[in-house]
């Protein structure tokens, strides 16, 4: 999949592509139903399918100090759009010039004379242009004025709401990992640098992977039944997890911990890309290390028995 920046002085080659546009974090199941309906447009049409994302995300641009709301990792996300069929994704960088920008002049400057698209698809509760003024109509009168074709997804239902991101923060945040994965179409994962900490955990039996996690939304802090992944490896591992502040040792400062089951290995420094399955228990304080110790061997057989009914032994 070809990654474009930015919207003018592009490969001539990458113009007449019908895009499925969105801010696609967590590429869930509503956006599947749309990149698949680009998909139809751009084999209707003879044309590639591309896709078109704004970075930053205009929730972080317009409120940068709000909380972490990430739900998947550029790489993974660009993995699962090319897995779906996409083959040029284009990066629109969101700034104030282009917030201030009529749906007419979006449309004319970014989609017709800068991608030089044949075809967009969007959700139908799709807004764009200064304020957010421009609905689907708009979009379907002004790239008709292009000669661009237009198609809008129906909202994608599961349950009783529409898929969405709100939706899928809120099971990840409730510890709710299977409506997650339901909602996503994938295990919710998140993806850091495994960071150097105080060893603890080697000193009762237990070394743990610490990670922090930045931007991406924050689970109900407990233990979790996970996979990991290594520098871009599948999620393969099986591992035990903690999110919280470790009250029994600290009480302060946020970390995920991860202990991987029947695997050795030196993983400073190193990318780790963890799934998340099961939500074991909430976290709590114990009444010393030796406590702690014990709680954390039971944690790993529930994860191990959680795992190997997903797939097989763990």
């Amino acid at each position: 999949m070809r990654i474009l920046q930015g919207y003018s002085g592009l490969p001539v080659d990458s113009r007449g592509a019908v895009i499925a546009l969105g801010n696609f974090d967590g590429v869930h199941m509503g956006h599947r139903h749309v990149i698949a309906l680009a998909g139809g447009l751009a084999e209707t049409l003879d044309a590639p399918l591309g896709a078109a994302l704004f970075d930053p995300h205009p929730r972080r641009f317009f409120a940068p100090d709000a909380p972490a709301f990430r739900l998947m990792s550029e790489r993974r996300r660009n993995a699962i759009l090319e897995s779906l069929g996409v083959r040029q994704l284009h990066v629109l960088p969101f700034s104030m010039d282009m917030a201030r920008m009529t749906p007419a002049e979006f449309v004319g400057n970014v989609l017709a004379e800068g991608l030089g698209i044949a075809g967009i698809v969007t959700g139908e509760d799709f807004r764009f242009g200064a304020g957010r003024t421009g609905a689907t109509d708009d979009l379907a009168r002004l790239c008709a004025e292009h000669g661009i074709a237009t198609a809008f997804a129906e909202l994608h239902g599961n349950g009783a709401d529409k898929v969405s991101s709100t939706r899928i923060r809120k099971a990840i945040h409730d510890g709710d990992m299977r409506a997650a994965e339901t909602l996503l179409g994938t295990p919710w994962a998140v993806e850091a640098i495994v960071q150097r900490g105080d060893q603890r955990g080697r000193t009762i039996g237990f070394p743990t992977a610490n990670l922090t996690l930045g931007d991406f939304v924050r689970p109900d802090y407990g233990v979790y039944a996970v996979r990991v992944g290594v520098d871009g490896g599948g999620p393969s591992i099986a591992a035990v997890a903690n999110i919280g502040k470790r009250p029994t040792v600290d009480g302060a400062t946020e970390l995920l911990e991860v202990h991987l089951l029947d695997w050795t290995g030196d993983l400073y420094g190193r990318t780790l890309e963890v799934e998340f399955f099961d939500h074991i228990r909430p976290e709590r304080r114990f009444d010393g290390l030796d406590a702690l110790k014990a709680q954390i061997a039971a944690d790993a057989e529930a994860a191990r028995a959680v795992l190997s009914g997903l797939s097989g032994p763990a």
